[in-house]
């Protein structure tokens, strides 16, 4: 008699999370990936492939960079859209991503080889902040050092003067000249104020400043530029000493610190020594400890002065509120109402984060949701309700929202909708009001392998009209490559699935490009346009949970499987796929939609078509690829790969039998 046929049984997963790395594969969802590369979990039976990049080209040309970009970034100056690449040697290279041509920013040297950061002024231009060359603007045509004007400060109020104007001498090229007023009292120039601060005037050089009254003579002044430079060096009066009463013989000397070339004027008031005006910042400067400043000749005796180095680097900037906020260390810097240029006149100012919330120094700062938001390595601040007051004076209220959670990578902190996203060395986080919330749990197993040594950037993108948040990152591979590649982490939905867009793709910045928010990369070397290419081939991963089939201490012997696949052409789409258990994985078994001819001996008869080339039979959209299986285990699973384009997964099918419990 023969043995009854042991019942089959059966498991289909329609259902699409995302990827979930918390966990190995068996205490995962069922409806979850252990990873999920190149193929977006949109929704029920919708697992689609997403396109591979395209190599950005002019004429058929690829673009490429001069030097090794280490910083990407973009911004639109005069409606136009603009991907810009910091190089190694200090200069930059733009691409116009509106009308698809290339040029210079600015040639070698101009800034430093790394830790460039921009932010956009209206659509006029991109502000750049260099981590140690200071503060530069792009207007799409030229690069200005922005070197306002600061302090202006009267060295001989003369006599006679009614109506006096203000000359100041011209900027360099492509600056712009700045304009004061002067302050006269009983026929004595008292004071000169600022209208317009200008740019690129050269702290080294400070330009003159002429007083011209028809009835008035003998006044003169002197004027400070303004820099962001760092190893420059400046000095405060700590004491005014007495009986100073001759400026012109009065010297300012700098001595120590490191550095060189720092000069400045002594300005006189009431036999005191009353200010240092800056006629030159020098550079190389590191230790104010080490710095001396003193005041010799004058006439009088007792001047002391305290010697300042600016030894922050630049670490941040951005528009908020109508006007420039830049960070260095622990100073925050805001320029004046409705400039850009202007950080002297009264509703410009600076402020030091004294609170113990920041335990180290400012890490980057950004504007957006009506908040300047400023991040350290744990904690968050934020900036609000800016006003000026009847005085000029710029108030504003400085508000911290996370004393625990923060961010040292600048390039990952990002809006998205409502909400703030940035990326510490332990997660994803998103800001949303005052509250901090971790949306990376499911990368757990993933943070581990990220490479922290590499910069990571950040951005958004839409991606099958949905819009997505995508970090990318260095990350050892250890399950597909053995190996180190760069993958992007992609959120949308509280779902996260990866992409991969190169190997070796270092860099990438979001371009609003006509309307739609796109992805561009490079490698350093040559620019890409980030999920574009839906004809080329993409390696996509998709490896399902193992399903413990409703019965986790049943042992399951796998019969067949069976995917699901939409497409154009579902003849062209060819997988490989593996029957996994909870110790290991089948051999491959290679899936297609073609039908084949055997003869009775189970061998494949070929058809060949006019070019004697082996052609298969087909169809058209809809196709379940199949095959036999052989796999035991208390827990079966599915990984698939292929390297086919434009296609859609809409489930993962199993035949398996019943075996011995425990």
């Amino acid at each position: 008699m023969a043995a009854a046929e042991q019942k089959k049984s059966y498991q289909v997963v329609k259902t699409f999370r995302g990827i979930d790395t918390q966990a190995n594969r068996t205490a995962i969802k069922e409806d979850e990936f252990s990873w999920l590369e190149n193929a977006q979990p949109i929704g029920y039976a919708n697992l689609k492939i997403i396109p591979n990049y395209n190599t950005v080209t002019i004429a058929n040309t690829a673009v490429t960079w001069a030097n090794t970009a280490t910083t990407l970034t973009s911004g639109n100056v005069k409606l136009k859209d603009y991907v810009i690449a910091f190089q190694a040697d200090g200069s930059a290279q733009y691409y116009n991503a509106t009308d698809g041509t290339k040029g210079v920013v600015a040639s070698a040297g101009t800034f430093s080889g790394a830790g460039v950061q921009t932010a956009q002024w209206k659509n006029d231009r991109i502000l750049i902040l260099d981590p140690s060359k200071g503060y530069f603007s792009w207007d799409g045509n030229n690069v200005v050092n922005i070197g306002s004007v600061g302090v202006i400060a009267v060295t001989n109020g003369g006599s006679g003067y009614v109506s006096p104007s203000v000359t100041i001498g011209a900027p360099g090229a492509n600056g712009t000249q700045a304009n004061a007023v002067a302050t006269v009292l009983s026929g004595v120039v008292e004071t000169i104020s600022l209208v317009d601060a200008g740019s690129g005037y050269n702290p080294a050089s400070p330009p003159s400043v002429t007083i011209n009254d028809a009835s008035g003579t003998g006044a003169t002044a002197i004027a400070g530029v303004v820099t962001f430079a760092t190893g420059t060096a400046s000095a405060v009066v700590v004491t005014g000493g007495k009986g100073y009463t001759n400026a012109a013989n009065t010297v300012v000397s700098f001595s120590g610190g490191g550095g060189s070339g720092a000069a400045g004027t002594a300005i006189l008031a009431g036999g005191q020594v009353t200010e240092i005006v800056i006629t030159n910042p020098g550079s190389g400067y590191t230790n104010a400890a080490n710095l001396v400043v003193t005041v010799s000749g004058g006439g009088g005796t007792g001047a002391v002065l305290k010697g300042i180095v600016n030894s922050d680097p630049n670490v941040g900037i951005a528009s908020f509120s109508g006007r420039v906020w830049i960070a260095a260390g622990r100073t925050i810097y805001y320029s004046a109402a409705n400039s850009y240029t202007d950080f002297t006149s009264v509703s410009a100012g600076s402020f030091v984060l004294t609170d113990e919330t920041l335990h180290g120094n400012i890490q980057q700062i950004l504007s957006a949701n009506n908040f300047l938001y400023v991040f350290g390595d744990d904690s968050i601040n934020v900036i609000s309700n800016v006003i000026v007051n009847s005085n000029g004076v710029t108030l504003f209220t400085n508000t911290n929202v996370s004393a625990s959670v923060g961010s040292k990578r600048p390039y990952t902190i990002f809006p998205y909708f409502r909400s703030v996203l940035f990326l510490n060395d332990y997660g994803v986080y998103a800001l949303v009001g005052s509250t901090t919330t971790k949306l990376s749990d499911p990368l757990d197993g993933i943070f581990p392998n990220i490479d922290f040594t590499y910069p990571i950037y950040a951005g958004q993108v839409l991606l099958n009209n949905i819009l997505c948040a995508a970090f990318n990152f260095r990350y050892y591979d250890s399950v597909f490559t053995q190996s180190y590649r760069y993958i992007q982490a992609v959120f949308f939905e509280k779902k996260w699935f990866i992409t991969s867009q190169g190997d070796n793709l270092t860099y990438i910045t979001s371009v609003p490009l006509n309307g739609r928010i796109t992805l561009f990369g490079t490698d350093g070397t040559t620019l890409y346009q980030l999920y574009q290419n839906v004809s080329g081939s993409i390696t996509s991963r998709i490896q399902t949970a193992l399903l413990p089939m409703g019965d986790p201490i049943r042992t399951k012997q796998a019969l067949k499987i069976g995917i699901e696949a939409t497409a154009t052409n579902v003849s062209s789409i060819t997988m490989s796929a593996t029957v996994d258990y909870e110790n290991g994985s089948s051999p491959p078994y290679t899936l297609t939609s073609l039908v084949v001819w055997q003869n009775n001996n189970l061998q494949t008869i070929p058809w060949v078509n006019n070019s004697s080339v082996q052609i298969g039979w087909g169809q058209i959209g809809y196709a379940l690829y199949k095959t036999d299986a052989s796999q035991y285990g208390k827990y079966l699973g599915i990984t698939v790969t292929s390297t086919n384009p434009a296609f859609t997964v809409n489930g993962f099918e199993f035949e398996h039998e019943l075996r011995v419990r425990f």
